[in-house]
């Protein structure tokens, strides 16, 4: 198992982990480090790094942009400091309106579509997982888990609505002051992964492990690295409760120099 799982969702977003359960979830899958990166939220943390019984819990983000091209890309930051991100906070605040109005639209679009009542609570952390999951639940939607992103909520399905995202130039501007490490997040599963690597040029490091659901080269990730003199970050992007499916060893980890964390 690797040492460290730098890629994880909590009950904050989109996940299913709740945030008190994350270093007992981390000891069963004998991970040391674990780091937080619900999409466009903080944590309730009120350090870059904190020790909770016996897990390092690093505070991290992920936080979905655009380019000039119009491509969605999602950066991660690592070892955010809460002192320091009031721009930060100020777009996540403004990112979790938007997902609000943006969640409930896409309800309304799926109900009214299969003249359902999914009985869906749109609040803080919702996400299209949550209404995929709804609708796999209902007896009357024909559909499953999968077959609800590939048929209704997908980014090409007819229930999709999009989301409103900041500038990559922005995004990372926000993400540099306030946290330590940024990272681009899983660049082989973009439309196109070589425009999107170019953009690690600007950023501090490239998410290489990371569990694509089969075999991938990642010559061109390699490439970038050494290109652009880039850290390695990796993480499992787990929604659930198992930890460790992709990470960095210790002396990976160490490397990014991410701050002591706090008992």
């Amino acid at each position: 198992m690797p040492y460290a799982d730098l890629h994880v969702h909590t009950t904050r977003s989109d996940g299913i982990l709740e945030l008190e359960a994350v270093p007992a979830v981390a000891r069963r899958a004998d991970v040391d480090v674990v780091a937080l990166t619900d999409h466009d939220r903080l944590q309730p943390i009120d350090h870059p790094v904190v020790e909770r019984d016996g897990v390092t819990i690093v505070h991290g983000i992920e936080l979905r942009v655009e380019t000039e091209g119009g491509m969605r890309v999602d950066l991660l930051g690592y070892g955010v400091d809460p002192t320091k991100a009031d721009a930060l906070e100020a777009e996540t605040e403004r990112i979790q309106r938007d997902r609000r109005e943006r969640g409930q639209a896409i309800v309304d679009a799926v109900e009214d579509r299969l003249s359902v009542n999914l009985g869906l609570d749109v609040d803080t952390g919702f996400g299209r997982p949550h209404i995929a999951r709804a609708i796999a639940d209902h007896p009357d939607s024909g559909y499953d888990y999968e077959g609800a992103f590939d048929h209704l909520i997908g980014n090409d399905g007819p229930c999709f609505v999009p989301r409103d995202v900041c500038s990559f130039d922005r995004g990372r501007q926000i993400l540099t002051d306030a946290a330590a490490v940024v990272s681009l997040a899983h660049p082989l599963r973009y439309p196109d992964p070589e425009a999107a690597l170019e953009l690690t040029a600007q950023l501090d490091a490239v998410e290489r492990p990371y569990p694509y659901g089969g075999a991938v080269d990642l010559t061109p990730v390699d490439a970038a690295i050494e290109r652009h003199d880039l850290l390695v970050t990796g993480g499992s992007d787990a929604h659930d409760e198992v930890l460790g499916k992709a990470g960095l060893s210790k002396g990976a980890y160490e490397a990014l120099e991410l701050p002591d964390p706090v008992v």
